[in-house]
């Protein structure tokens, strides 16, 4: 379980909380020579080490072997994005934001919704997803389980899970939205 990431992640941790080795040792019950070593990646923690650890420094366990993050995972470019089209390509188009969509637990889209359509025929639900849309440009209407209510710019709203809803534009304009849908809690 050797990992010189993991002994520089417990040092920045130590540090932030203004304490020396020696002070960590005496707040986590273990050995300074002990805590050095690791810090310097130099020894192989049991978990048993790293439980005490991540509790005196009041941390998850998991962020002590949190890596240096890829920026290029992290970033959506434009010309990048995945679209989805509904069935009437004329009316709706769907571009995926999420970088690292599959394996994000958190998914952004944005619609377009072309003037006098709607997002669906009927109504849809997600069984365990929570949905929150905000317009961004132009005004929509939300169906929710049968009833209209209008949105303007900047408005947005929640949709629990399973809750039927769908979108409609009745102008002459395109309106722009932007969706988060995250796990049901």
């Amino acid at each position: 379980m050797y990992s010189k990431k993991l002994g520089q992640n417990i040092m920045i941790y130590r540090k932030e909380k203004n304490m020396t080795i020696r002070d960590f040792s005496e707040h986590a019950g273990i050995s300074s020579s002990l805590i050095s070593q690791i810090e310097r990646g130099k020894a192989n923690p049991s978990l048993n080490v790293l439980e005490l650890i991540a509790k005196a420094l009041e941390v998850p366990l998991y962020t002590l072997f949190a890596n240096d993050i890829d920026p290029d995972v992290l970033i959506s470019r434009k010309e990048d994005r995945s679209q989805i089209y509904r069935k009437n390509l004329n009316h709706t188009v769907y571009n995926i934001l999420s970088p690292d969509f599959a394996n994000s637990p958190i998914e952004v889209l944005s619609m377009d919704l072309n003037g006098h359509s709607s997002t669906t025929d009927y109504h849809y639900s997600h069984k365990e997803k929570e949905e929150i849309a905000i317009l961004i440009q132009g005004e929509v209407y939300v169906e929710l389980n049968g009833e209209e209510h209008l949105l303007y710019e900047q408005d947005y709203v929640r949709i629990p899970p399973n809750t039927r809803h769908r979108f409609i534009n009745k102008s002459d304009l395109t309106c722009s939205m932007l969706f988060v849908l995250t796990p049901a809690i």
